[in-house]
């Protein structure tokens, strides 16, 4: 099989990841909950790991990270945890409805919600952003980069924008973070959204977030934490607070793995790697008769998505022809992004999806930009 569906799952991982989880399983006691070895050993792979990420994403302290499943519990506590009716919240066309559902759900609470349109090409214009800006906006949040396009937003205007306007600013990194420099003091970011299983090159049920000190953000859930066991609220303290219950230690340490693969690559060689693979596909099947390519195509410094459609066929069908064919996996549909569908008139069509890692080939993407052109003459 030719996996080309990596914005939504990194498939191949590296060989560390794996015996890391391996090795976790048969060792890893639970973290905080005894003075045994086990307990301690989970205790320190799982602190390590903060210092990576905070290392990773220029944070100040890693008592700012918090470990959650994947990006859509991190947007959930952020969005729920901050928010209260009669706060003001922008948004964009652009979001996963990891970001869009919980605004919803705010906005049915009396929070008043702004989404910025995209055009048709599904990018942004910052005076869009800023003539939304109101005395009682709270919080602007948005993607860094379109998990159905591709297209990558700077988040350091952004960030500037919201605290020049004394808001908040919060950063889905879903598609970018372990690939696109991210530095949350630079950009200004107030809390950053991160999944492990993505770009990260880690387990699923992994993910995070990092929070600026000094933000109090309200918790989504509450219960075991491992100390002050006795009182009957919730700790206060970071990361305690936004972490109740078990951590999934065994992910972790395939993060922490991860983590280490990545410094050792660098994450410049890896985007230049899956930026060049894009390139060389969209290149391939740009001009293909009856093949259209959604997205902004201007600079190539965007994330490694091409996503297309063939004529009026249905996107499914496409996908469905590509993988029993060609053995090439796609990713049909409505990827979870349904206003970048409207934006981009595709709605009722949906379109195909082809996200690149690194570890694909040169040889993987002739392939595929051969079974387009098959698919096309068709």
């Amino acid at each position: 099989m030719i996996y080309l569906d990596n914005a939504a799952t990194t498939m191949h991982k590296p060989q560390e990841v794996i015996d890391a989880v391996v090795a976790a399983m048969s060792s890893m006691g639970n973290a905080g909950r005894g003075a045994n070895e086990a307990s301690l050993s989970a205790s320190r792979i799982i602190y390590d790991t903060r210092e990576k990420l905070c290392r990773l994403f220029h944070g100040t302290s890693p008592k700012q990270v918090v470990f959650t499943a994947n990006s859509t519990e991190s947007l959930n506590i952020a969005v729920k945890g901050l928010l209260k009716p009669g706060d003001h919240v922008i948004t964009t066309m652009l979001e996963h409805n990891s970001v869009l559902r919980p605004l919803y759900e705010m906005e049915k609470k009396g929070v008043l919600l702004t989404i910025v349109k995209s055009n048709e090409m599904g990018t942004l214009k910052i005076e869009d952003i800023e003539k939304e800006i109101r005395p009682e906006t709270k919080m602007i949040i948005c993607t860094n980069g379109s998990n159905l396009t591709g297209n990558y937003i700077d988040p350091k205007p952004i960030g500037e924008l919201a605290h020049r306007h004394g808001a908040l600013f919060v950063l889905d990194a879903s598609q970018t973070a372990g690939v696109f420099p991210i530095d949350v003091q630079d950009m200004q970011i107030d809390v950053l959204c991160f999944t492990g299983h993505k770009g990260l090159l880690g387990p699923q049920g992994t993910g995070g977030m990092y929070v600026k000190e000094g933000l109090q953000i309200r918790p989504l859930k509450s219960g075991g934490s491992g100390i002050q066991t006795y009182s009957k609220t919730h700790p206060v303290e970071m990361p305690t607070a936004l972490e109740a219950g078990t951590l999934n230690g065994h992910g972790i340490a395939g993060l922490h793995a991860a983590l280490s693969y990545l410094e050792r690559t660098g994450i410049d060689t890896i985007r230049a790697s899956e930026q060049e693979l894009m390139k060389r596909f969209y290149l391939g099947v740009k001009e293909i008769p009856g093949v259209k390519v959604y997205g902004d195509f201007s600079s190539m410094n965007r994330c490694a998505v091409v996503t297309l459609n063939i004529g009026d066929y249905d996107s499914s069908e496409v996908s469905d022809e590509l993988l029993t064919e060609y053995g090439i996996s796609t990713r049909p549909g409505g990827h979870c992004a349904p206003l970048m569908h409207e934006a981009l008139g595709t709605v009722e069509q949906g379109a195909v999806r082809f996200s690149f890692s690194h570890y694909n080939t040169d040889e993987e993407i002739e392939t595929a930009i051969r079974a387009i052109r098959e698919l096309a003459e068709d």
